[in-house]
């Protein structure tokens, strides 16, 4: 029997979802929008403080450390439906064995705690095996999930609007919008987190029959018009630099990345180039929020504007 709420006032029993990553974009607004809805949450934290807030907004708490399988596993038991995602570790000596390691974790903690269905933040690429930098990792992630006996909703999301937070030194303190790509002006699909969010609150509330994988797509935009309209918002000028490939991984350095996990974001932005993250899911969702809206929002939360 599922996990349910019942409120004091009211003998109906609803299912609770558990999400993870709720101090994140994605997670964080999945979690509102169903507490929005009225929908009961278990806001899955690392850090009990990281709680208080999501516990003032009415949502359970659960502590669990997400590379431990069994505390996950009990964050996650008797839910109806769970949000799970990768984060990422940029502390790991070698990226790619912590995140390998991370996914078996989660999808381990999935099948033990006999969560029914589970939703997925993927990416765009996630369908091929190497080639992709990180997104491999969520590749095998999908596969784990898959194994886990657990219904799987894969969520492949392509680039987000809220991106530019990763280039907020070079454009605050340099007046630089660095570009990793052959060009500034090739329209890109582009969502906003939130609809992610609210996309992932429907895919928990009423899941397909069977596994699927969703694609989500966004309003087009260059990376030119992304930094002219961040500063038209900022007020102050921008040069749209473009990083030829051989300088990627070291221009990811110099902002802050350590040098294995630049190399891996390297490839990513290089299969990007490439062309071969598309989307191949089996049915395709479209967010609406415009990448202005959004871009405002990102400077208002960092007292910008």
């Amino acid at each position: 029997m599922y996990w349910s709420y019942r409120h004091k006032d009211d003998l109906t029993e609803v299912p609770m979802y558990a999400i993870m990553g709720v101090t994140g974009h994605v997670g964080g607004a999945a979690a509102r929008e169903l507490l929005r809805r009225g929908e009961p949450v278990r806001a899955v934290v690392r850090d009990q403080a990281k709680g208080a807030d999501w516990a003032a907004a009415g949502a359970r708490v659960a502590v669990a450390d997400f590379a431990h399988r069994e505390t996950l596993a009990e964050s996650l038991r008797g839910c109806a439906g769970a949000f799970v995602l990768l984060p990422t570790d940029t502390a790991a000596a070698d990226p790619d064995a912590a995140h390998r390691t991370m996914a078996d974790t989660i999808a381990g903690a999935v099948r033990e705690s006999q969560v029914p269905h589970v939703v997925m933040l993927s990416s765009v690429g996630a369908d091929l095996a190497d080639g992709t930098g990180p997104i491999r990792w969520l590749h095998h992630l999908e596969n784990g999930l898959r194994a886990s006996g657990a219904q799987i909703t894969a969520v492949r999301s392509g680039h987000f609007q809220e991106k530019v937070e990763l280039l907020l030194g070079a454009v605050l303190h340099a007046g630089l919008y660095p570009v990793f790509a052959d060009s500034a002006d090739v329209p890109t699909p582009m969502i906003a987190t939130r609809d992610i969010g609210g996309v992932v609150a429907d895919l928990l509330l009423t899941p397909a029959r069977a596994s699927e994988v969703v694609d989500l797509d966004g309003p087009s935009y260059t990376e030119r018009q992304v930094a002219e309209e961040l500063s038209a918002i900022l007020g102050r000028p921008l040069q749209v630099v473009t990083i030829p490939r051989p300088g990627w991984a070291a221009a990811l350095v110099d902002g802050g990345l350590p040098p294995r996990l630049a190399e891996e974001l390297a490839g990513l932005y290089d299969a990007e180039r490439r062309g071969i993250l598309q989307l191949r899911g089996d049915r395709r969702l479209t967010g609406r929020t415009e990448l202005p809206e959004t871009l405002r929002h990102l400077a208002k939360s960092i007292g910008t504007i």
